[in-house]
């Protein structure tokens, strides 16, 4: 019994269930926690949860949410924060060098997926520094192609306003909004950059709209295109 505990990858182990609940219970009472859409989460992995990127605060949101393991990618300098790091660990992250192309950290996304797992990343790659989404990069579009897997998009709001807003004595409103999940184009040989790229700018517009406007950032103007 314990061995086929172990080989499920969405199995929620003690430390995860344990930072889960402590979790989730503050998120609940220090925020105004609204979800929509977790009927588009497919019952089993592997796929692909693909999110835009706020706060440091966006993984252990989603960790709260989902029903199942996953595993997120982490910036390698919070590995070695006090707090964030042991929490991260706990729960299974995938630590990335950012700036370059971590091939360690490819290799261990791709073993959870081939697996069957979950696993959460963020196209962008590094944190919004202006609150609207900037220029998807290939990461989750290459893992995809590689995998074969699903992806489902989800949309987060509001978490970064928690800190600024218990100074004010009031509980900031988080929404998270789940997608459809949608799958990699369709490649006849081999993938290119090209189709790397190409798929990269659909994922970015999957989440585009799941957002509100005001988050749209560099994908502002595509909102015209669309209606057109």
């Amino acid at each position: 019994m314990k061995e086929t505990k172990q080989s499920d990858p969405l199995a929620l182990g003690i430390w995860y269930r344990l930072a889960r609940g402590v979790i989730g219970f503050l998120f609940r009472v220090l925020s105004r926690l609204e979800i929509e859409g977790l009927e588009h989460l497919p019952d089993r992995g592997p796929y692909l949860i693909v999110a835009n990127h706020l706060h440091w605060l966006d993984a252990p949101l989603l960790m709260t949410i989902l029903p199942f393991r996953t595993s997120v990618f982490a910036g390698e300098k919070w590995g070695k924060h006090w707090l964030v790091g042991p929490l991260m660990r706990s729960v299974h992250a995938i630590f990335v060098n950012r700036g370059e192309v971590d091939r360690k950290a490819l290799r261990q996304a791709l073993n959870v997926l081939k697996s069957g797992g979950v696993l959460g990343l963020a196209p962008e790659g590094t944190r919004s520094k202006t609150g609207g989404l900037q220029r998807g990069r290939s990461g989750a579009a290459f893992l995809a192609y590689h995998s074969g897997v699903r992806l489902v998009p989800v949309a987060c709001t509001g978490q970064q306003r928690i800190f600024s807003s218990l100074k004010r004595l009031r509980r900031a409103r988080v929404q998270v909004v789940f997608g459809p999940p949608f799958e990699p184009t369709s490649v006849s040989g081999k993938v290119t950059n090209a189709h790397l790229q190409e798929f990269t700018e659909e994922i970015m517009h999957h989440l585009v709209a799941l957002l509100p406007p005001e988050y749209h950032g560099v994908y502002a103007d595509s909102d015209s295109d669309q209606g057109a």
